[in-house]
């Protein structure tokens, strides 16, 4: 039996081996409810605000379960740091004889066959792949796990990569020459042995559907699974527990059946020519949808001129380059899984084209090189209860934002969860004194066309008083632009010399590093700054958010979703709308205080926060933070922060 109590005090094993470490009651309780879910085989839901330490809370009991345990995360940026910093220092801390590993989806793993095949072939997008390849080579005889997170030589975007790696289609399985030595099933066998095994939410997802990447095969053995940042389960289970087939899969088989038929059926000239054809139709269907990017309903999409006759034309190329593929298969293990993966993506466009069963709805997304048919299901809460009524073992759903006032109904609902303990603990941090929330006056409905400019107009005046140092987050990327080049306009007519940084100017990596760096920075960002961006200290001193974050109503899967609650006679608004938005919001206010020490302003510049019935709701799941609509209060804030500064 161990005693949470003497772990988790200020003399006990944390205290002695963690670098300022400190007892939090907060802790310690979220800590004694996940022992008790694990003991008893039960499903906790848990929030823990900003700074309760809620790593550590879930960490010290799992790894003294004596179980087996899955963690998975909301990205490979947390995996990593759990795996490579929090759970060693624990496991050190404790002196609990756990072994540890991490796996990762087969793309992150050089393939040995496809590897030889791109030297053998010799053919490469650029003078960038032609330097790489030998690297990848060389690193592929030298490491133990061939994970390209291990060759910082080669950047994670090179465009060599998925000519070396394999995917779920073109993986050869036991055919492959390279069986024995396969780092994907080397990296399955350690989570096979490991007591503990860290993925991230889309392998997980994606493996429990399509039992594919090892984690199906952990599932039977393992006595507790870990969802950390799980508030982007319902997204990410969504995407998986529906049906998708991209034309960039078919490019992909365009480009092996090519690649096999170079080295296995030279003198069969029709297969390569129909590979051509197929590729060029399915690049013909990304080319009726004009814009860059975006989400499109089944109806929406029909009315575009010639889709239907693309996706007919992709299907007859398709079909007859099977017909050829049939009469070669036999002359390769390589000719044979482009056959069988072809007549799978056939039978999922078939599938895609009639009316999928009621409870899905279908819809398209267009990227900037690919179109992707989704069908995805309108609830996934049954289809996700059955996974977890399975087997007898526990399940841990954490997150610093999970709930509306407390209040988890909506996230129960979503995940199938209604039967689960929930436990809710709040941030140690003293908000009262270390933030404000300030919401501008005379601000314009949010849907005024000139409403981004009345946001940069009434947000200039704190970013003077807080020196730059700020975060400027926006619900659109059309908004964000739009605000930089305002930002842009205003800092040269005032001589304000703050660098101004943007989404997209670099990797988010680089972006907050230049940001941590220049400490008087203003960066704008879109969807993915709200949330996993770590900024502590003076750096980050105001967090301005334009509008309520509510996800756009012409969204085919929110619309249908909208639509099914509402017909149901429920109130689809108060419901699901209203609560994701809480929950993104919580996200993007989280970025502001992230230590004991830091102060700051949170500015919020959308009116409907006071003007709408729904606005309390909102900002009382917010932080208790001194809430004002003065600006002289909020510049005085930060006179009062200088001054201390300046006196320490």
């Amino acid at each position: 039996m161990h005693d949470l109590d003497s772990i988790f005090s200020e003399q006990g094993p944390l205290a002695q081996s963690i670098g300022g470490y400190r007892l939090r009651s907060q802790q310690l309780e979220m800590a004694h409810a996940v022992s008790a879910a694990i003991k008893k085989n039960e499903i906790l839901i848990a929030e823990a605000g900003t700074g309760t330490g809620k790593t550590l809370a879930y960490l010290v009991p799992a790894l003294l379960s004596g179980g087996k345990v899955i963690l998975s995360t909301g990205t490979k940026t947390l995996q990593d740091q759990l795996f490579n910093r929090d759970i060693p220092a624990v496991r050190a801390a404790l002196k609990a004889p756990v072994t540890v590993t991490m796996l990762k989806g087969r793309a992150n793993y050089v393939c040995h066959y496809h590897l030889e095949r791109s030297v053998s072939e010799g053919r490469f997008m650029n003078r960038d792949d032609v330097k790489y390849l030998p690297m990848i080579q060389s690193y592929a005889r030298t490491s133990t796990t061939g994970d390209k997170g291990g060759l910082s030589d080669v950047p994670e975007s090179a465009s060599i990569w998925p000519f070396v790696t394999s995917t779920r289609d073109n993986c050869l399985g036991q055919e492959c020459p390279y069986h024995k030595e396969c780092f994907v099933l080397e990296a399955r066998k350690k989570a096979q042995d490991a007591d503990v095994v860290v993925v991230n939410h889309h392998l997980f997802f994606a493996d429990v559907m399509l039992r594919d990447e090892g984690v199906a095969e952990l599932l039977p053995a393992c006595n507790t699974v870990i969802f950390d940042e799980a508030h982007q389960l319902p997204e990410t289970a969504s995407l998986f527990f529906g049906e998708s087939i991209s034309t960039s899969q078919l490019l992909e088989l365009a480009r092996d059946v090519r690649a096999e038929a170079i080295v296995s059926a030279k003198d069969f000239s029709a297969l390569p020519d129909a590979a051509g054809k197929m590729d060029k139709a399915a690049r013909d269907l990304r080319l009726v949808v004009k814009e860059d990017s975006g989400r499109f309903a089944l109806q929406v999409i029909s009315r575009y001129s010639g889709f239907d006759e693309a996706l007919k034309s992709l299907v007859e190329k398709l079909a007859e380059l099977l017909e050829l593929l049939k009469t070669q298969a036999e002359r390769s293990p390589g000719l044979e899984n482009c056959w069988q993966r072809g007549l799978l993506l056939q039978g999922k466009i078939k599938h895609w084209q009639e009316d999928i069963d009621n409870g899905y709805v279908r819809w398209v997304e267009a990227f900037t090189h690919s179109i992707q048919l989704n069908a995805t299901p309108l609830s996934i809460a049954e289809i996700f209860q059955k996974q977890i009524d399975g087997n007898a073992r526990s399940w841990i759903f954490t997150s610093a934002t999970l709930a509306v006032k407390k209040d988890f109904g909506h996230y129960q609902g979503e995940m199938g969860l209604i039967d689960a303990t929930t436990g809710c603990w709040d941030s140690p941090f003293d908000y009262e004194n270390q933030a404000i929330l300030y919401v501008p006056q005379g601000l314009p409905e949010p849907n005024t066309r000139d409403y981004t400019k009345s946001v940069i107009e009434a947000a200039l005046p704190i970013i003077r008083a807080s020196k730059g140092r700020a975060f400027c987050l926006f619900t659109s990327l059309r908004a964000m632009k739009e605000a930089h080049e305002q930002l842009k306009e205003a800092f040269e007519a005032e001589g304000l010399t703050y660098p101004l940084l943007m989404q997209g100017e670099g990797s988010r990596t680089e972006l907050l590093d230049r940001f941590r760096r220049l400490g008087n920075a203003v960066l704008l960002g879109s969807q993915s700054f709200w949330e996993g961006v770590d900024v502590r200290g003076e750096a980050l001193s105001l967090v301005i958010i334009d509008k309520l974050p509510f996800a756009p109503p012409d969204d085919p899967v929110l619309s249908a979703r909208i639509e099914q609650i509402n017909r149901e006679g429920r109130n689809a608004f108060m419901e699901y709308q209203l609560p994701r938005t809480v929950i993104t919001l919580k996200q993007g206010a989280g970025r502001l205080i992230r230590d004991e020490t830091d102060r700051g302003v949170l500015m919020i510049c959308d009116p409907r926060l006071l003007t709408k019935s729904y606005g309390k709701r909102i900002w009382q799941s917010l932080p208790p933070m001194k809430r004002t609509r003065v600006l002289a209060e909020v510049t005085d804030f930060f006179v009062e922060q200088d001054n201390t500064v300046t006196s320490v």
